[in-house]
């Protein structure tokens, strides 16, 4: 496995376990396969040469709309503009879909690179309090959001 394989197996493999740690703990959902499949298949589009077709033959439609709504439409201009559309087409999507988004946000709302600056800290917590917002579904994201604003304000590193 490639150096730049692992990440990624891990990142999906994380936000799986999130979802999962969601379900356990009484989420309701109709189709909690349907979760746990596109958690771990949430990124496939954007970052390998898999199409929509072929997610659809092998996992079935359901799977391949909702991956397809959480990613991102790189011909939009922008990351603001790209999120706007995700969680457009998210919200049109059943809650499954909403779970991983939150269950990739919450993920990833960890201590930031040291390389970021205060202002790509401060616009990445505002994307995800912009997801919490939208789909208002998740106090564990909210909490994490919490945490993370220490971030913003230099109280962590």
């Amino acid at each position: 496995m490639s150096g730049r394989a692992l990440p990624f197996v891990y990142h999906e493999g994380q936000v799986a376990m999130e979802v999962m740690w969601s379900l356990v703990q009484g989420s309701v959902v109709h189709d909690p396969d349907l979760a746990v499949q596109a958690a771990f298949l949430h990124d496939v589009l954007e970052r390998t040469p898999y199409t929509y077709d072929e997610l659809a033959a092998e996992f079935g439609t359901e799977v391949a709309d909702g991956v397809s709504a959480l990613s991102k439409n790189p011909a939009l201009p922008g990351k603001a503009a790209q999120m706007e559309d995700s969680l457009k087409r998210i919200v049109q999507q059943p809650k499954e879909i909403w779970m991983v988004k939150m269950a990739d946000r919450i993920s990833k709302l960890l201590p930031p690179p040291a390389d970021w600056t205060r202002q790509r800290i401060r616009e990445y917590g505002a994307e995800a309090e912009m997801i919490h917002e939208r789909l208002q579904e998740a106090d564990r994201l909210l909490t994490r959001i919490r945490v993370y604003r220490q971030y913003t304000k230099g109280q962590l590193r």
